[in-house]
Order: structure tokens, then sequence, then C-alpha cells
């Protein structure tokens, strides 16, 4: 059992409120009907086992949930640097803004979004006719 909750009334979102994308991500999702859990990154540390979890949700490495080609990124570390887990996490810890991607927790499904309009293909809403599956949305 993991640590991160995983309600299916409740939707978690993690992002970084210093950024577009994810200051626009948690305007889509709080006009959702379902309870929300905003953790913003800029503001709240996460514990590496919870960035573990995350990125096994996700089915990513830990490597994998940083935005290396992000100039702030460049501009801390060398992107060719080799690195194993627990440094890929203390950069994470120490540097929050490197997750570029918001992610939504989902009835306990991860989801990364690249757009916050993405969001929408992963709520269901009858007053606005969509469905979890996006094909129905067509």
């Amino acid at each position: 059992m993991g640590i991160i909750s995983k309600d299916k009334n409740k939707i978690t979102l993690i992002y970084n409120s210093n950024t577009f994308l994810g200051s626009q991500t948690l305007s889509y999702v709080s006009a959702s009907e379902k309870k929300l859990l905003a953790i913003d990154t800029s503001k709240t540390d996460i514990p590496g086992t919870q960035w573990s979890e995350i990125a096994d949700g996700l089915d990513l490495s830990i490597s994998d949930l940083v935005q290396k080609e992000l100039p702030n990124y460049k501009a801390l570390y060398d992107p060719k640097a080799k690195l194993d887990q627990q440094d890929w996490l203390k950069i994470i810890q120490k540097h929050p803004e490197v997750v570029g991607l918001p992610i939504i927790i989902i009835e306990g499904s991860f989801y990364q979004m690249n757009t916050p309009s993405e969001f929408l293909k992963f709520i269901q809403s009858d007053s606005a006719g969509i469905s979890r599956n996006p094909d129905k949305n067509k």
C-alpha cells in the first residue's frame, strides 16, 4: 500500500504555482466537482518516498520526472552527468521546479499534464458531457 491517497472521490494535484502550466492546471482541476488536494511543490516539500511512489505510478524512473531540457535545470546541473536514483531524488527535493509537468492522481491512476486542458479527458462530468473514455467525447 502506498503513502499517497488514491481516494476515488478526490483528485490530488502535484504542481508548481510558479509555472504557467502549474497555475493553469490548478484552475482546471479546481473546477472539478471532486474534492481536491493541491500540493504546490514551490511551498511544500515532498519526501523522497513519495516522489518514488509518484514515479512508480507514472511508470517512470525518478530521472524521467525531471525536465532536463528546462533552462532552470541546465543552469543548475550538467545535463550529461551520470546520476543514480538517490542523486535524482536530491535534485528534485532541492529544486522541485525541475519537475516541469503537473501530476494528477485520480482513482489510483497517475497522469502527467502536458497542457492544462488535458485534465478534462480524465474527469467525468454529466453537465459537461465528458466521459472517462475520451473516444465517447467525439
